[in-house]
């Protein structure tokens, strides 16, 4: 069965970078790579989850209606406390929520990187059975209050 491995991020700066997804995400930093411009993170379920290159001062992300990654989406908790916590987080580091949601089948909060890459926040719902109700997928997005 396929699995996602890793996402690689180019950054401004690896080190606003790697604190946001250290701080905020709650990833870990497993190491340093390319002369200290690459640093691997992870949740802790394989070797790296997330790598982020420095390449300094670049035009990006791309805005509105284009192809390519719209979100990456974290999970840091194993339900709504967990979601809780990393609303926390992201009010006393001082970021801005984008928006917060109830998809049915999840509830998420929405963020940015220190690059503009959108970032979502996530628990599943345990009430939901996904596997077998995919009435989700086509129910109104709800807005969400934790």
């Amino acid at each position: 069965m396929p699995e996602l491995g890793h996402v690689v991020f180019y950054v401004r700066d690896l080190e606003k970078s790697l604190a946001f997804y250290r701080d905020l995400v709650g990833l870990e930093l497993k190491g340093r790579i390319f002369a200290n411009r690459g640093a691997l993170m992870s949740g802790g379920r394989t070797h790296h989850e997330l790598l982020l290159l420095e390449v300094g001062e670049a035009p990006g992300p791309l805005r509105g209606k284009r192809i390519g990654l719209y979100h990456v989406a974290w999970k840091p908790g194993d339900n709504l406390e967990g979601l809780r916590i990393a609303l926390k987080r992201i009010e006393s580091q001082g970021v801005t929520r984008k928006r917060m949601a109830d998809h049915s089948v999840s509830r998420s909060i929405y963020v940015e990187d220190p690059d503009g890459n959108e970032v979502e926040l996530y628990t599943d719902n345990p009430e939901f059975d996904w596997r077998n109700d995919s009435s989700w997928m086509e129910a109104p997005v709800k807005p969400l209050t934790l």
